[in-house]
């Protein structure tokens, strides 16, 4: 699942081709992505003639601030992301009109399509149709319960870590599975806690309750460095995110433990393991990240 780094990233690279454009039509094939309002036609009617004034990040989620108060998110869920080009519909399936990396295959699975001013073309490519593609009024979106419940935002200017300290104090359970809790902390998932801790020399199963100063301090300023460095290098395409222009992002070749079970740690001679947490698969060196 995209995660912040790889949001940011798409976000980068949307706004100097979609900001002050206006939508013209949209199409889908799969209108079950269309969460809000009930009703493909009435989401398409609703969104023509709006202009987009600013995109921006929440957690996961991007926002497309519209005229007339109205406000687009896009949550590309599992496999989704989006992409900006030229395609034509040919026998179903919407193909590039230009050789590059919108031919990548994991860019193939196009089931929105949103046409703007200017001859251009946002699509929407998600291979599990998992994506969440809500029209909201902008105010009622901020006031909104799901909205109220997202933590803080890491890598904002005020989340010290004197704040990074409050946010964790009086919680309890495995660090691994509370920084992936959207509403302790928005924006981490699978990737980027295992690198986190495995920075920091924490053991994924080790309770947040337990915490020393050092520990945290560790924790905190691996959490930031990994997210700027995924942000950095594009975001991570091991599996199918790709960016706005469907290149693959580099933060693959970073990796230090996610996705790496069975082979040789970086720092030791250990072997990194994976387990599950809470359903979930946590990757880590044994012998530099001791419970």
């Amino acid at each position: 699942m995209p995660e912040l780094p790889e949001v940011e990233t798409t976000i980068k690279g949307l706004r100097p081709k979609v900001l002050k454009r206006t939508f013209v039509d949209v199409w889908t094939d799969s209108p079950k992505i269309i969460k809000k309002p009930a009703g493909f036609k009435d989401f398409k009617k609703k969104l023509k003639r709006k202009k987009i004034n600013r995109i921006w990040r929440r957690g996961k989620n991007i926002i497309f601030d519209l005229s007339c108060g109205l406000s687009l998110l896009v949550h590309q869920k599992m496999t989704g992301h989006l992409l900006v080009g030229s395609w034509k519909l040919q026998d179903k399936k919407w193909v590039p009109l230009y050789k590059g990396p919108l031919g990548d295959p994991a860019n193939r699975f196009v089931h929105l399509m949103f046409w703007l001013t200017g001859d251009t073309m946002v699509a929407l490519s998600d291979m599990r149709k998992f994506a969440k593609v809500e029209l909201w009024g902008t105010r009622d979106l901020l006031n909104s319960e799901s909205f109220k419940k997202l933590g803080p935002e890491l890598l904002e200017n005020n989340f010290t870590f004197e704040r990074f300290k409050e946010v964790l104090q009086g919680k309890r359970g495995k660090i691994k599975q509370v920084l992936m809790n959207q509403e302790i902390i928005a924006g981490i998932g699978n990737i980027y806690s295992d690198e986190a801790l495995f920075t920091a020399r924490i053991h994924p199963l080790k309770d947040v309750s337990s915490f020393n100063g050092r520990e945290l301090t560790a924790l905190y300023k691996a959490i930031r460095e990994v997210l700027k460095k995924g942000i950095k290098l594009g975001g991570e395409s091991f599996a199918d995110y790709r960016n706005t222009k469907g290149e693959k992002g580099n933060y693959d070749d970073e990796r230090r433990v996610y996705r790496r079970e069975g082979e040789g740690c970086f720092n030791c001679k250990g072997v990194v393991k994976r387990i599950k947490v809470s359903g979930r698969s946590a990757h880590f060196c044994p012998s530099c990240q001791k419970l």
